[in-house]
């Protein structure tokens, strides 16, 4: 889908890398600063970018893009690794342990 390729190119633009390396830095490997601080970068550099495809401007065009995406993405393996590019921009490594915990 072409939206979810401008959104990537928009994310590496210069200034949006930059304030999105600051924004990890202070969020380090927390998920909740992750969503503090990251996720709305990278949620204001989408909505600038899926109004340019119809969606309306805000929380309501932002809720059916991520909607139409996740439809998209279960039959469309092309769309289902560009929303998994984004969303690695905002979502940090998780570590699994494959150990027993007991």
């Amino acid at each position: 889908m072409a939206a979810l390729t401008n959104v990537l190119e928009a994310i590496n633009l210069p200034e949006n890398t930059m304030k999105l390396g600051e924004a990890k830095d202070n969020a380090g490997n927390d998920m909740l600063k992750m969503m503090q601080y990251v996720f709305p970068i990278v949620t204001q550099i989408q909505m600038e970018v899926i109004k340019k495809y119809g969606f309306s401007e805000g929380r309501e065009g932002i809720v059916r893009f991520a909607q139409l995406i996740r439809t998209m993405e279960k039959d469309d393996a092309e769309v289902a690794h560009l929303h998994a590019q984004v969303r690695a921009h905002f979502l940090p490594p998780v570590a699994i342990s494959t150990e027993d915990a007991s």
